[in-house]
């Protein structure tokens, strides 16, 4: 098929003073982010997924009568990124936040049996705001207590960025701050694997230290929870789409990308699903796998180190009773394989007598591929465990959600792979979580790549724009 340009542009031969033009491949939280933001400047915008959908790894299903999320998903208050996408699609009042940080932590190995304690902020300044819940969180000894508040001063001081960070792994930095097994997993694992989606020893302490001095050093709200009360399927792809819609992005779905290439013009062409796309510039806002197979050998210094960054698997469980056994929206629990547990039932459209939960096991490397019979004999009793009203229970439904390539892996050295939004071929960019954004494998990192791929785009075309958010502009 003959070559088209993007949308409102003609031949670069009679475009005169037209406006410039880019390809976005992939249309994940990165992919729609940089979409709108090139947009909102004036850039005529194509929008390559593969997927006959929006919306990347966060998205939803069909499964009977249940709208069902492919996983868990939350955010903080200090996302600022992630909270500006929820504005900028009209989304925020459906995923809101918490009025000040509470999680439930249920201990079931207590020796006096189970003990419910709650890591909780107060309207204080930092780091007072959490003085109270730590000095009543009884899942600690007086001294391991004492303990976490010396290392969290140390954390205080580190600079994130500090390339030296990156060398070494989380568990390190913690044992030579006094923190000892049980306040690791008490607390540091327990906000440290399902952000980073790693435990402490597997965790660069550079990206661990983001997470902690960000979320909970920084702000006293910083770490005050969001998450979406409707299918996440309708913030990342029915209201992105009508939010792209409405710019005049053109969006092809199952249009998978096959091949980019500079043209003898000095633009690019796009190979994807028997059509040949011509731009000023192109987004790769796909995984890292995807984005070394696309990329020219010369746009970076060592391509193949797309491929030493690993990645982590996230497996999500998925249980439907036939009452309710859950009073709480979500809990954590200590002593038992679940990790996080969360009340589903509004969002999935579940009706009648019965509640749906979503159990979230990130770094789930050692059971992402154990059959779902199996799962269902390990972990039913241990919900019943944790959750006194399952016992007995009718369980409706149990069915079980893998994403094997959820997360890039936070391992020690992964700061030094991850690549800049700029590659050396003008007019060529990368977007992705995996990408330099400073941030673990989130939504929010997501959305920052796609601000960073943008901006560069727009700097290079000459295009005044400012950054949604200050700190980064």
């Amino acid at each position: 098929m003959a070559p088209t340009d993007a949308p409102g542009t003609p031949g670069r031969e009679d475009r005169g003073d037209a406006r410039p033009t880019a390809v976005v491949v992939g249309g994940g939280l990165a992919g729609i982010t940089a979409a709108i933001q090139l947009a909102d400047a004036g850039v005529g915008v194509t929008l390559l997924e593969g997927r006959p959908r929006l919306g990347g790894l966060a998205f939803s299903f069909r499964r009977g009568e249940l709208t069902v999320d492919n996983g868990q998903h939350v955010y903080l208050r200090c996302c600022t990124a992630y909270r500006w996408f929820l504005d900028r699609v009209d989304g925020a009042r459906l995923a809101p936040l918490q009025d000040r940080l509470d999680v439930p932590v249920l201990d079931v190995a207590h020796p006096r049996g189970p003990r419910l304690g709650r890591i909780r902020r107060d309207a204080l300044p930092v780091p007072l705001h959490l003085a109270r819940s730590l000095a009543t969180y009884p899942h600690l000894s007086l001294a391991e207590r004492a303990s976490v508040g010396r290392a969290a001063l140390a954390l205080k001081k580190l600079d994130p960025a500090d390339p030296a960070l990156d060398g070494i792994d989380f568990a390190t930095w913690l044992g030579r701050h006094g923190q000892s097994p049980r306040a690791i997993e008490a607390l540091w694992d327990l906000v440290g694997i399902p952000t980073l989606n790693a435990p402490a020893p597997d965790a660069s302490m550079g990206l661990a230290a983001m997470v902690f001095k960000t979320g909970l050093l920084t702000d006293p709200g910083a770490a005050d929870i969001g998450w979406a009360h409707v299918p996440l399927g309708h913030l990342h792809d029915t209201l992105a789409a009508k939010t792209l819609d409405g710019l005049g992005v053109r969006t092809l779905l199952r249009a998978k990308a096959e091949r980019i290439a500079r043209t003898d013009d000095g633009r690019w062409a796009v190979d994807a699903s028997g059509e040949t796309l011509r731009a000023d510039a192109v987004v790769l806002a796909v995984p890292q796998t995807e984005t070394h197979g696309l990329l020219p050998e010369d746009a970076l210094d060592d391509v193949d180190r797309l491929l030493d960054i690993e990645t982590a698997p996230i497996l999500n469980l998925h249980v439907v009773y036939d009452r309710k056994v859950l009073k709480r929206p979500f809990f954590t629990a200590l002593g038992s394989p679940v990790q996080w547990v969360f009340d589903r039932t509004e969002s999935s459209g579940l009706t009648g007598p019965g509640q749906y939960l979503a159990v979230s096991q990130s770094a789930a490397q050692d059971e992402i591929d154990t059959p779902v019979a199996a799962l269902r004999e390990r972990y039913l009793p241990e919900l019943e465990r944790l959750l006194p009203a399952a016992r007995g229970a009718g369980v409706r439904d149990f069915f079980v959600t893998r994403e094997r390539t959820a997360t890039f892996a936070p391992a020690p050295g992964v700061g030094r792979l991850r690549p800049a939004a700029r590659t050396r071929a003008p007019g060529l960019y990368l977007a992705g979580a995996w990408t330099a954004t400073g941030w673990p494998a989130t939504m929010e990192g997501a959305v920052r790549s796609g601000f960073s791929a943008a901006g560069a785009a727009l700097s290079a075309f000459g295009r005044r724009h400012d950054h949604p958010l200050q700190e980064a502009a």
